[in-house]
């Protein structure tokens, strides 16, 4: 089992001002909401908040979405450069109730839990 949080920054003194600018600024997160759980080798990805990506016909990015659908992709948070995670686009979804969505994707099945 893996699990991805955000990467371990040094800090320059031992009180986290580094880490502190850091969260500030978006870069890094210490708040997790959300764990993403790939089913196929049981990777565990968290973050404070998940969206939905939506792609149009020619693949490039149309829209953001807070619910899940099919063709759209899921991406973790913080929503930069630094997002910790993003599937492919989503074929189908499995089962989806309060606070648990199970769905498929091209390349992998996916349990999505709120925190």
């Amino acid at each position: 089992m893996t699990k991805i949080k955000q990467a371990e920054i040094p800090l320059i003194n031992d009180n986290g001002v580094l880490q502190n600018i850091l969260t500030e600024q978006g870069l890094i997160e210490n708040k997790f909401n959300w764990r993403l759980v790939r089913k196929d080798d049981g990777l565990i990805c968290e973050s404070e908040n998940v969206v939905f990506l939506e792609w149009g016909l020619d693949g490039k990015f149309e829209s953001v979405h807070k619910e899940a659908e099919i063709g759209r992709s899921l991406i973790m948070s913080p929503f930069n450069s630094q997002f910790t995670w993003q599937t492919t686009p989503i074929t189908e979804i499995i089962e989806q109730k309060e606070g648990c969505l199970k769905f498929k994707t091209k390349n992998s099945t996916y349990e999505l839990f709120k925190l």
